[in-house]
C-alpha cells in the first residue's frame, strides 16, 4: 500500500503583519525533494522524512479549528515529583510552555488568534507525526498551559534509525586498567564515592536499524532509550515540524514559534529537585547526584563524575567538563614551576645590583632624569623609582626566563596529552564516527533549493547554494569580520590618543609635591591617574563591542548558513575569538611591544599626530606595567564573570520566587518548577569556553612577565568547574542533550595560541624585559675595552644604561624649548643608549645600543628554534590516540561487524532453508507423477 502524504497545516491569506517568524526556514513546497522512508539522507534533508514515517488523517477546512487534533487537558495529579503523564505510564519527554490567548491581558486579537492557529497546527502536526500530547493548567497562573510530550516506542525507533543514534548491542567484555596501578588506594580518596554513583556499564554499539532490532540489547522497551536519547529525538522532531504553508511556503520549528512568543518555552526535565531525592524509587534522582557530588562545595577536591555527566546532559556538556578538568591538572604543574620562579626572584632581590643602584642616595640620587612630558612635566631622581625597581627585580629574573621556556613545551604537553585523552572519550561515549551520524540543521534543509550530483554516489542531491553563492557569502561573512577588528583597532588608538593628551592635563590639575603622608596624593600620580581612567574607558567600550558584535556575528553565521550544528558553532567560535582576541590582547600587546619603544629622545621627541608627544613606560620599565595590566585583567575578568554567572541566575530566580509567593502554598509539578528557572541561552557553552580560552592566552602569551599567572588560573578553574557545576543543576533548565566529538574549534585555536605564545614570550624577554641589556653589559662592557672592571660584574650599570642630554639641544624649531624654566639645570639622563653632547656622532645610538639589538635578535631566533624543536619533537613523539585505545577502537569494530554479520548469516540461511524446502517440495510434486 502506497503511503500517502496527509498533512495539517495552516493555509492563510497574506497578511502584512506576518514577518514575526523570519525568514530563515522559508521554502517554497515545490522545490523541496521527496525522499522514500528510511533511506540515507543526502545532504541531511532530513525535514521530508517525517511526511513518509507518519500516517495522517485527511482533514477538512484548516480555518476551523475543529479540524485541529488538540491534546487533551487533564488535572494536575499531585504528584510534584511525577515525571509522566497522568495516567503514571507514559514518560514525559518534552515540556512546551504557552499563555492561552484568551486569557492574554492585550487586546490584540486577531494576532492573538493567528497564534493560536499556529500552535494548534502545529500541536496537530505533532500528534500526525505519532508524538503523544497531554496539556495541564499551571496551579500558580492560571493563564500558562504546559504540553507534556511523549514519543511512544515505535517513534523513538523510527527516528534511531533516521539520525543513526548508536545502541547497545551486547555488555562489553573489553577489561580496562587503571591508569594507576598501585596508587588506588590514594586516588580512593579523590574518586567519586561508587556506592553513591555507580559506574555505568559498557556495551558495544551500532547505528540503530528496526530490521534487526532482534540484534540490540533490549531488556526493557522502557529503558533501552535512555532519558537524554528521548529528548534528543523529540527535540529533532520538533525543530522539524511544520506550522504554517504560506504561498507554497513551510515554515516549521519549535525555536521560530518560541522566538515569536507563540510559545515561551520548550525544555526537558529534570528528573527530580537537585537537594531532594524523587519520592518516585524508580527514578535514579540523577540531578540530585550530581548536585551532592559534583556541584557541592565539600566535593571541590573530588574528581568530576564525568560518565554521569555526559549521560544526564549529554556529550556536549561531558565533554567541557572533561576539557576544563584536564586543564585545570596540567595547571597544577605550572603553577608549581611558575612559583618557584615567582620565590626565586623575591629571594633573590637584595641580590640585584642594579636595582641597589637606583636606591642608593650617592647614586640614584645624585642622577636627575629629563622630563617624560612638554613643560609640564618636572625633572625628577632615579631613586624615586626604588619600589617599582625592587618589584622589577622579582619578574626580570633569570628564574623568568626558565619558566618562559618550561610554558613553551608545557603548553606542547598539555595539547598533545589532551588529544590522547579525548580519543578516549570518543570510545567511551561512542562519539569517533560522530560526524557521519550528525544530522543537517533544519534552517540548512529549508534552503536546500539547488539540485547537484553528488560525486561520491552519483546521485541527485539539493544544496543551499553554488559554489559561486558559497564564495560571495564567505567573502562578505570575512569582510564583515575584519570590519569589526579594524573597529577595534580604531578604539585602542582613540585610547592612547587619550592617554596621551590627558596626561597633560593630570599633570597640570595633579600637586606636583605630593605630600608624602597622604597615601593618595602618594600613589596617584599623572601616570597612575591617567591609567586608571584609560582602563575604566578601555572596558566600557569593551563591553558596548562585545555586546553588539555578539549580534553581528550570530547574523553573520545566520547568512553563511552551515550545514551542521557543529559546523555552525565552530564558524561562530573563530568569528567571535578573532574578535575578543584583539579586543582582550591589544592593550597588553601595546604595553608590551610599543609603548615606550617610539620615543625619540628628549631632544627630538616623537610626536603622535604632530600634537602629541609619544608616551613613555613608567619609571619602573614597562615590564611592571605589563605585569600590573596582566593581573588586573585576570583577576577583575574573574571577578566579573562570577558576578555574571552567579549572581544575576541566583537573583533572577529570587525575584522570580518572590512574585510567585501567594497567600497559600501549593504543591506545584515538576515541569512547574523547572519552568521558572532561567533558560540556557542559545549559545549554550560558548562563553564558558571563551573565558577559559581567553584565560589561557593569557597564561601561555605573556607569561614571561608573570609567572604567578598560572596560580592565578589554578585557582579560578577549581571554583569555575563547581559555579559552572552548581548553575546547571540549580539556577538552569535542562538543556537539550546534544552529541559532540571533541571541542570543536577551540582545539586549533589553542594551537594557535601555543605557536603564538613562543613568540610573544621571546620577544617580552629580548624587548620589553632588561635582561638582554644586562647580560650585554656584564659579559662585555663590565670589563675592557668597553669597562673599566678587571672582573665580570653589574656594578655601574645603571650609569652605562642612561643617556645624557643637554637641554639647550632642543631640536624642532616649531616648538618652544618645554625645558626652559623648569629649574636650573643643564643636563639630564633618558633611558637610551645613545652618545652624548660633544660626541662626534651625538645623540645617535652608540655601539652598546647595536650590541643589545644584536643579541635581542640573536636571542629571539635561538629561544625560537629551540622550543619549537621540542614542541615539534614532543608532537611527534607524542600519537594523538593511544595504542590502548586504538585496540579498543578496532576489537569493537570487529567484534560489532562479526556479531552483525553472524545474525545476518543466521537469518540467511534460516531463509534458505525455508525457500530450499518449497523448492524440494515443488520438485518432488513434479517429478513423482512422471515416475509413475
Amino acid at each position: 500500500m502506497q503511503m500517502m502524504t496527509r498533512k495539517v497545516l495552516l493555509n492563510m491569506e497574506l497578511e502584512e503583519d506576518d514577518d514575526e517568524d523570519g525568514d530563515i526556514g522559508d521554502v517554497p513546497d515545490s522545490r523541496r525533494p521527496f525522499l522514500a522512508p528510511h533511506t540515507p539522507l543526502p545532504s541531511g534533508l532530513v525535514l521530508e522524512n517525517f511526511d513518509q514515517t507518519i500516517v495522517c488523517p485527511t482533514f477538512g477546512s484548516l480555518e476551523n479549528q475543529q479540524d485541529f487534533r488538540t491534546p487533551e487537558f487533564e488535572e494536575f495529579n499531585g504528584k510534584p515529583d511525577s515525571l509522566f503523564f497522568t495516567d503514571g505510564q507514559r514518560r514525559i519527554d518534552f515540556i512546551l510552555v504557552y499563555e492561552d490567548e484568551s486569557k492574554k491581558e492585550n487586546n490584540k486579537k486577531g494576532t492573538n488568534e493567528k497564534q493560536k492557529r499556529k500552535r494548534q497546527a502545529y500541536e496537530s502536526n505533532l500528534i500526525c507525526h505519532g508524538l503523544q500530547l497531554e496539556a495541564t493548567r499551571s496551579v500558580s497562573d492560571d493563564k500558562l498551559v504546559f504540553v507534556k510530550v511523549h514519543a511512544p516506542w515505535e517513534v523513538l525507533c523510527t527516528y534511531a534509525e533516521i539520525m543513526h543514534i548508536k545502541l547497545p548491542l551486547k555488555p562489553n567484555d573489553l577489561k580496562t586498567r587503571s591508569p594507576f596501578g598501585n596508587l588506588n588506594w590514594f586516588t580512593k580518596v579523590l574518586r567519586v564515592n561508587e556506592s553513591v554513583i555507580k559506574p555505568e556499564q559498557e556495551f558495544f554499539t551500532a547505528p540503530f536499524e528496526k530490521s534487526r532490532m532482534n540484534d540490540f540489547y533490549i531488556l526493557d522497551r522502557d529503558s533501552f532509550f535512555n532519558p537524554a536519547t528521548r529528548s534528543r529525538i523529540v527535540y529533532f522532531i520538533l525543530s522539524r515540524v511544520k506550522y504554517q504553508v504560506m504561498n507554497n511556503v513551510n515554515k516549521f520549528g519549535i525555536n521560530r514559534l518560541v522566538s515569536s512568543g507563540i510559545y515561551k518555552a520548550a525544555f526537558p526535565l529534570h528528573d527530580c529537585r537537585f537537594n531532594y531525592e524523587s519520592e518516585d524509587i524508580s527514578c535514579p534522582s540523577e540531578r540530585y547526584l550530581l548536585y551532592r557530588e559534583w556541584a557541592h562545595p565539600r566535593s571541590i577536591y573530588k574528581k568530576q563524575p564525568l560518565d554521569l555527566i555526559r549521560k544526564y546532559y549529554g556529550e556536549k556538556i561531558g565533554i567541557y567538563f572533561a576539557w576544563l578538568g584536564y586543564y585545570t591538572q596540567m595547571l597544577l604543574l605550572a603553577a608549581v614551576v611558575g612559583v618557584a620562579c615567582f620565590l626565586y626572584g623575591y629571594l633573590d632581590q637584595d641580590n640585584c645590583t642594579w636595582s641597589k643602584e637606583v636606591c642608593d642616595p650617592d647614586i640614584g640620587g645624585q642622577i636627575l632624569m629629563c622630563p617624560q612630558c612638554d613643560r609640564l612635566c618636572p625633572f625628577w631622581r632615579l631613586n624615586i623609582t626604588c619600589e617599582s625597581s625592587k618589584k622589577l627585580c622579582i619578574f626580570d629574573s633569570f628564574g623568568t626566563l626558565i619558566f618562559a621556556v618550561f610554558m613553551g613545551v608545557w603548553v606542547t604537553l598539555f595539547l598533545e596529552f589532551w588529544k590522547r585523552r579525548q580519543a578516549e572519550l570518543e570510545y567511551e561515549w561512542d562519539t569517533v564516527e560522530l560526524q557521519q551520524e550528525e544530522q543537517a540543521r533544519p534552517e540548512y534543509e529549508a534552503q536546500c533549493n539547488h539540485v547537484v550530483i553528488n560525486e561520491i554516489t552519483q546521485e541527485e542531491e539539493r544544496i543551499p547554494f553554488t559554489t559561486c553563492g558559497k564564495c560571495i557569502r564567505v567573502t562578505l561573512c570575512a569582510s564583515a569580520v575584519f570590519f569589526w577588528i579594524l573597529l577595534i583597532i580604531a578604539s585602542v588608538i582613540g585610547i592612547i590618543v587619550y592617554r596621551l593628551s590627558v596626561f597633560i592635563v593630570f599633570s597640570t590639575t595633579l600637586p606636583k609635591n605630593p605630600n608624602g603622608t597622604d597615601p593618595i596624593q602618594k600613589y596617584l600620580t599623572p601616570q597612575m591617574a591617567t591609567s586608571i581612567t584609560a582602563s575604566i574607558i578601555s572596558f566600557i567600550i569593551i563591553m558596548i563591542l562585545n555586546t553588539i558584535y555578539e549580534k553581528v556575528a550570530i547574523m553573520i553565521t545566520n547568512f553563511e548558513l552551515p550545514r551542521t550544528q557543529t559546523d555552525y558553532e565552530n564558524s561562530l567560535t573563530m568569528k567571535m575569538f578573532l574578535f575578543q582576541f584583539v579586543n582582550y590582547y591589544s592593550s597588553c600587546f601595546y604595553i608590551a611591544f610599543f609603548k615606550g619603544k617610539f620615543v625619540g629622545y628628549p631632544g627630538d621627541p616623537v610626536y603622535l599626530l604632530g600634537k602629541y608627544r609619544s608616551e613613555e613606560c613608567d619609571p619602573g620599565g614597562c615590564l611592571l606595567e605589563l605585569t600590573t595590566q596582566l593581573t588586573i585583567i585576570m583577576g577583575g575578568k574573574a571577578i566579573w564573570n562570577n558576578i555574571q554567572e552567579v549572581l544575576l541566575p541566583w537573583v533572577m530566580n529570587l525575584i522570580g520566587r518572590y512574585k510567585r509567593v501567594s497567600g497559600s502554598e501549593k504543591i506545584t509539578p515538576r515541569w512547574e518548577q523547572d519552568y521558572h528557572l532561567q533558560p540556557m541561552g542559545k549559545l549554550g557553552l560558548f562563553y564558558e569556553y571563551l573565558e577559559m580560552i581567553i584565560q589561557f592566552g593569557f597564561v601561555t602569551l605573556f607569561v614571561a612577565s608573570f609567572p604567578l599567572a598560572p596560580l592565578l588560573a589554578l585557582v579560578n578553574n577549581i571554583l569555575e568547574i563547581r559555579v559552572d557545576a552548581w548553575k546547571l543543576t540549580t539556577q538552569f533548565r535542562r538543556m537539550v542533550p546534544e552529541k559532540a566529538q571533541d571541542i570543536g574549534a577551540w582545539q586549533p585555536i589553542m594551537q594557535g595560541i601555543a605557536i603564538l605564545a613562543v613568540v610573544t614570550n621571546a620577544m617580552i624577554i629580548a624587548f620589553t624585559s632588561d635582561m638582554i641589556p644586562r647580560l650585554v653589559y656584564y659579559w662585555s662592557f663590565s670589563i675592557p675595552p668597553y669597562g673599566d672592571h678587571t672582573y665580570y660584574t653589574m656594578d655601574g650599570y645603571i650609569n652605562n644604561t642612561l643617556s645624557v642630554f643637554n637641554i639647550t639641544d632642543f631640536k624642532n624649531t616649531d616648538k618652544e624649548n618645554p625645558y626652559i624654566g623648569l629649574g636650573n639645570y643643564t643636563l639630564c639622563r633618558y633611558r637610551d643608549f645613545r652618545n652624548p653632547p660633544g660626541h662626534p656622532q651625538e645623540y645617535k645610538h652608540n655601539i652598546y645600543y647595536w650590541h643589545v639589538i644584536a643579541a635581542k635578535l640573536a636571542f629571539i631566533i635561538v629561544m625560537e628554534h629551540i622550543i619549537y624543536s621540542v614542541k615539534f619533537f614532543i608532537s611527534y613523539a607524542i600519537p594523538d590516540v593511544s595504542k590502548i585505545t586504538k585496540s579498543k577502537i578496532k576489537r569493537e569494530k570487529y567484534l560489532t561487524q562479526k556479531l552483525l554479520h553472524e545474525s545476518h548469516l543466521k537469518d540467511l540461511t534460516k531463509n534458505m532453508g525455508i525457500i530450499a524446502e518449497r523448492i524440494g517440495g515443488t520438485v518432488d510434486n513434479s517429478v513423482r507423477p512422471k515416475l509413475e
